[in-house]
């Protein structure tokens, strides 16, 4: 009885390992666009103008959307750029420059995610007493706000540009 005692203690072991269990292949996973995510990106292309201007770039390149579009078109149309077009999934801004001194001296976003900040028409802000350009989103679609003024429209004061 003493061998069969033995015999359940210790239980045989064989030379030959035990094959792996059979794994799944992993499903690939879908290619991200490359770039970080952003949570403010009228913040971003502002960001991206002024970094351009400070490093005397001749243009800049912006991840295109319909809001970037008509900021652009908006900063054409005052003389702050020389052009901008829209190429692919990206927006081409060529900047502007008078001798060594760029057009575009200013740029702050007034308007955040986490603050937004709304005026009547007759409270859209004069950025440098004039001379300067607010730009503002409107019920009838992004304009300055001079065009703002103009046509009585209030809405969302997206930034000041000087």
């Amino acid at each position: 009885m003493e061998e069969r005692a033995t015999d359940m203690a210790t239980p045989e072991r064989t030379a030959e390992p035990r094959p792996a269990p059979a794994r799944k292949a992993a499903p690939k996973k879908p290619r991200r666009r490359r770039g970080a995510t952003v949570t403010d990106p009228v913040g971003d292309m502002l960001t991206r103008l002024r970094n351009a201007v400070g490093a005397r770039h001749e243009s800049v390149s912006i991840p295109a959307s319909r809001l970037k579009g008509e900021v652009a078109r908006i900063l054409r149309a005052e003389g702050y750029v020389s052009a901008s077009e829209v190429a692919g999934q990206e927006i081409v801004i060529k900047l502007k420059y008078s001798g060594k001194a760029p057009a575009l001296t200013g740029v702050e976003r007034v308007s955040r995610p986490g603050r937004r900040v709304y005026a009547t028409r007759d409270e859209l802000p004069l950025v440098i007493g004039g001379l300067g350009t607010a730009i503002v989103s409107t019920s009838a679609g992004v304009m300055s706000g001079r065009e703002a003024r103009r046509k009585g429209l209030g809405g969302e004061i997206l930034a000041k540009v000087w």
